[in-house]
């Protein structure tokens, strides 16, 4: 045989064995769950002994661990299984875990993807994460130590979540000497605490990660006195979320419009939901159109039948009009839609929430834009108390009002982690803030609606023979932004052109004077003077503001209030020594003294503009060159 004969043996020996594993395997039902827990409870080293009993470590990865064993172990002369999982050199040094590790194992009955997330409680962003697609949580508690305040944290955290199956896994058992005693105490402790947040059942094992004891499918003999089933058996008996999901009505996020050649045009997405069969009447929201199913597609051909969790193409017998971020429904059961949501929500970035500020809102595949409000209150996860709050920080856990620029289509997460859980991310630096979860709609985003009127915002523009814009004036206090905005406006007037200024004290006279100038009353503050703005631009007026309007954030969101091109940042370029000494009414000085808290550029931070449409300065400019500039860049107005 040559070498040739015996590679393409051998390469077909490797192919028949792939193949045998697949059809193995491919056919079982797969179960993600976390473990979670205090610091030093033993999560790693039960994940750990989880993959070494099933097999699921090759020659090279054991010897790399008896290795590491050796150098950073806590066993002694034995194998530490927490190495398995605690990749980061920064555990290993510190003994816990802070990044939220996955391993996939499997029996003969089920696959498994589990997640090993942090136990101290800065990482509970973490552990939100690990979470978030589970759907059974291993709850550790170290039996030397019993029931700690982490316990409770994370038990809250996973019952938030809507995890509906715990395991109370009471580890360490072997340094009690597998006491029943004690076992019994803490099973107690935890079911009155379960009473307390909600939890209706849980199933506690006493375990030892470290020996074994409870752990693969036979009962170990040292708790003679436990009559329950093992861990791994019990995790092969756990009903998926998925074949709780085929029960519901069917629901099926678009992810993508296929449409590789002109005869075919179908919807592509995950089911989350429902099953369906083509045939079946079926509802696109939010538009409300109807059509009925034409084909289901995979890539190994036609379905029959297709049900949640399965990610399929569909097309329909109707020309409708659907994309991306749409949600394809049962016809006579479709998904609601709203703008106003009470919300659940978990903080997850170091600077805290601004209420006001506008955020991506991710939930399944539609985006768009939300406004948060200040939080009704915030959770003591420890006390479970309801305290007091005007934001959310890092890890904080609030209840809150947020409404979005157009509906999106939902359900409460109670009934739909895809279509009840979303993100929020900042516009600026694209870093994911927050997680949440939808409790229901406010019940005015049902009762308000937007009443059309026979005279458009074209006709207003028409009546006043002008374009309607807004030239947002923006720069540092005593820049000079109400002088030459006065000046702008006094030239257009004699121009005849209708207008109207808003001048930045003028408006907290009135309409704002219940603001303060705190970074969340100058958000609401911009936010307020947009709606204005934009109804007056709505009216046909060339509206001016002059504001210091310190934030990015807040501009942009006033900019994306109105339609392209009406529109116009300009900034008054004025350095902040130069407007500093000018001073006119003497608030640089009252700053600098402590007498004037969050006063912009002493205190409070302003974020310069960085592409804006016209930049001034009063430096090498007088206010009525400033001004005569600004209107040649904006004619004509027509």
């Amino acid at each position: 045989m040559t070498t040739q004969d015996s590679s393409f043996q051998t390469d077909a020996l490797i192919a028949d064995d792939i193949d045998a594993y697949l059809d193995q395997h491919q056919h079982k039902s797969l179960l993600r769950f976390i473990t979670c827990g205090s610091v030093d409870d033993g999560k790693s080293t039960l994940i750990g002994r989880l993959l070494y009993d099933s097999k699921m470590i090759f020659e090279d990865q054991l010897a790399v661990l008896e290795s590491d064993s050796a150098k950073h172990g806590t066993q002694g002369d034995q194998i530490d299984f927490a190495l398995l999982v605690d990749g980061l050199a920064a555990e290993r040094e510190q003994g816990i875990t802070i990044d939220v590790a996955y391993r996939f194992f499997t029996t003969e009955k089920r696959k498994f993807i589990v997640a090993d997330t942090p136990g101290h409680e800065q990482y509970t962003r973490n552990m939100v994460t690990g979470a978030s697609t589970a759907d059974l949580a291993v709850i550790l508690v170290d039996a030397r130590k019993g029931i700690l305040q982490q316990t409770r944290r994370h038990s809250y955290l996973v019952h938030l979540l809507g995890i509906k199956h715990l395991v109370l896994a009471v580890n360490k058992m072997d340094l009690v000497d597998y006491d029943q005693a004690t076992f019994d105490a803490i099973v107690a402790e935890y079911t009155e605490f379960a009473q307390e947040v909600g939890i209706e059942n849980f199933t506690a094992i006493p375990i030892s990660g470290f020996k074994g004891d409870n752990i693969t499918a036979a009962p170990s003999a040292t708790t003679p006195w436990y009559d329950g089933p093992a861990l791994i058996a019990h995790l092969e008996s756990v009903e998926v979320a998925n074949t709780a999901a085929q029960e519901r009505a069917f629901r099926m996020p678009v992810q993508w419009v296929n449409r590789p050649n002109l005869d075919f045009r179908g919807f592509a997405g995950q089911i989350t939901s429902g099953t369906i069969k083509p045939g079946d009447a079926v509802r696109v929201v939010p538009a409300g159109k109807t059509s009925t199913v034409k084909t289901i597609t995979t890539f190994d051909g036609d379905l029959d039948e297709a049900v949640a969790g399965q990610s399929v193409t569909m097309t329909l017998t109707d020309e409708v009009d659907c994309s991306r971020g749409d949600v394809i429904t049962v016809a006579d059961d479709p998904a609601e839609v709203s703008d106003q949501f009470c919300s659940t929500i978990v903080w997850m970035d170091e600077t805290a929430m601004k209420p006001g500020r506008g955020y991506w809102l991710k939930i399944g595949s539609q985006m768009v834009t939300a406004t948060v409000q200040a939080p009704k209150y915030e959770i003591d996860v420890n006390s479970l108390d309801h305290l007091a709050a005007k934001t959310l920080g890092l890890n904080a856990i609030g209840v809150a009002e947020f409404a979005t620029d157009k509906p999106i289509v939902f359900e409460p997460y109670s009934n739909s982690r895809q279509l009840g859980g979303f993100i929020l991310i900042d516009k600026f630096t694209n870093a994911t803030v927050g997680a949440g979860m939808i409790e229901f709609s406010l019940r005015r985003a049902q009762n308000v609606h937007w009443q059309a009127t026979t005279v458009t915002r074209d006709d207003h523009a028409v009546l006043k023979n002008q374009k309607p814009r807004v030239l947002w004036f923006t720069g540092l206090s005593g820049s000079g932004k109400s002088t030459i905005a006065n000046e702008v406006e006094k030239q257009l007037a004699l121009m005849n052109r209708h207008t109207f200024l808003l001048d930045g004290d003028n408006v907290r006279h009135g309409l704002n004077k219940d603001l303060g100038f705190t970074e969340a009353d100058r958000i609401e503050n911009i936010r307020r003077i947009g709606e204005v703005a934009r109804l007056m631009a709505d009216a046909g007026l060339v509206v001016l503001t002059a504001f210091i309007s310190p934030f990015r954030a807040e501009r942009r969101m006033v900019r994306e209030m109105l339609p392209e091109g009406e529109f116009i940042e300009i900034f008054v370029d004025t350095p902040l020594d130069v407007a500093e000494a000018r001073d006119v009414k003497g608030l640089y000085k009252k700053a600098r003294a402590g007498e004037l808290a969050n006063f912009t550029g002493i205190d409070s931070p302003y974020e310069a503009p960085e592409t804006p449409e016209i930049r001034v300065n009063t430096v090498d400019m007088t206010p009525v060159e400033a001004a005569e500039y600004i209107i040649s860049q904006i004619l004509p107005l027509k």
